[in-house]
């Protein structure tokens, strides 16, 4: 007969046997020497790439927005370029638009990337090759003022050694740089804590619903120990193997494990999930078909140009600046126009007036 002895409650460790989640680090780091050079290592660069090949999200929304931003091609005036630029073969087996679409995927992963610059005796330009960022090291100089501080050239670990290549000889891409920062941001910073709480929510619900016929709160009619030791053992064998479980009578009473329903659940996913598209700066509707409206799917594309349209700027800058490759990125069609000329159309984006596109302080 039970003794009703509050003490003889149990709890379960969540605080030790449910980890937060944790996407393993894939970094490559070396110490940092002294003297008159500063050295800048991409540390978080392979676990920035566990982020990208594990994580869909990021996986479709970097991949998304690196196929807006060089996907349509390229155009030059120089016929010189084109003919060079058909040469590249990267790895061996890429083309320029692959060299520029893999180029544009690290900088938004990692936060800088890189390309070694093969020229002829001429030089002219004979390959561009890919290099991953965790195997290049940053060499500056260390006086921190405007007129000296800038690259000294580049280092890359070939498995037994650092590599010296001079900074004209390197294409080098930093995403978002502010400040004086002497590298990029990775897209990814400020959106991991989202990617946690979604992963961590997926994997715990996965396992609320694996388990849903098993979770529970079991209500012992004894306080013997060994009991209830004995019992729960069986309880978990006969969950793992799928089989039926036998008790005497009135010795134990199982009750539904309170938890939030699936509805809720799934709730709390699709915010997280909304909200990093919002951070990562690409429509949903962009980076993947989740049945957005007509009119919200226009106007994500209308607010995605000028995102899209900057890695292009930016791209076409680099390669200008640092290997005197002059083209211009092909834009993918606007929808600007269509929006106005379509608005009658679209009940949802009816009622627009000139000033609610306006830029300034006075609004209806």
């Amino acid at each position: 007969m039970a003794t009703g002895n509050i003490s003889q409650a149990t709890t379960t460790d969540f605080a030790n046997q449910v980890p937060d989640f944790i996407v393993d680090a894939r970094a490559l780091d070396a110490e940092n020497d002294g003297g008159t050079e500063t050295y800048w290592y991409f540390t978080e660069a392979k676990q920035n790439f566990g982020y990208y090949f594990e994580i869909p999200e990021i996986y479709s929304a970097a991949n998304a927005l690196a196929t807006w931003s060089v996907g349509k091609g390229w155009d030059t005036e120089d016929a010189s370029i084109k003919v060079q630029l058909g040469y590249v073969s990267g790895l061996g087996k890429d083309t320029f638009d692959q060299v520029m679409w893999n180029h544009e995927v690290t900088k938004l992963i990692v936060g800088d990337a890189f390309c070694e610059i093969v020229r002829n005796e001429g030089g002219g330009l004979l390959n561009l090759i890919p290099i991953s960022p965790e195997r290049v090291k940053v060499v500056i100089n260390s006086k921190l003022t405007t007129k000296n501080q800038d690259h000294i050239r580049y280092e890359v670990w070939n498995g037994k050694k650092w590599k010296k290549i001079k900074k004209d000889d390197m294409l080098h891409s930093q995403n978002k740089r502010i400040g004086d920062q002497i590298h990029g941001t990775s897209q990814i910073d400020a959106s991991k804590w989202i990617i946690d709480a979604r992963n961590e929510a997926l994997v715990d619900g996965r396992k609320i619903e694996h388990r849903g016929m098993a979770l529970g709160i079991a209500y012992y009619k004894t306080s013997n120990e060994g009991k209830i030791t004995y019992v729960n053992n069986q309880i978990e064998l006969a969950v793992a193997n799928g089989e039926m479980l036998g008790v005497p009578e009135d010795t134990v009473e199982i009750k539904d494990f309170p938890s939030k329903q699936i509805g809720d659940r799934q709730a709390w996913i699709q915010y997280l999930e909304n909200f990093f598209y919002q951070v990562f700066g690409v429509p949903r509707s962009i980076a993947s078909s989740d049945g957005t409206s007509e009119v919200g799917g226009k106007m994500g594309h209308v607010i995605f140009e000028p995102i899209y349209t900057k890695e292009q700027v930016d791209l076409e800058g680099d390669l200008w600046n640092q290997a005197l490759i002059k083209i211009k990125f092909n834009r993918p069609p606007s929808l600007g126009g269509l929006v106005n000329e379509t608005e009658q159309k679209n009940t949802g984006q009816t009622g627009i007036q000139p000033n609610d596109v306006t830029a300034d302080m006075e609004r209806e």
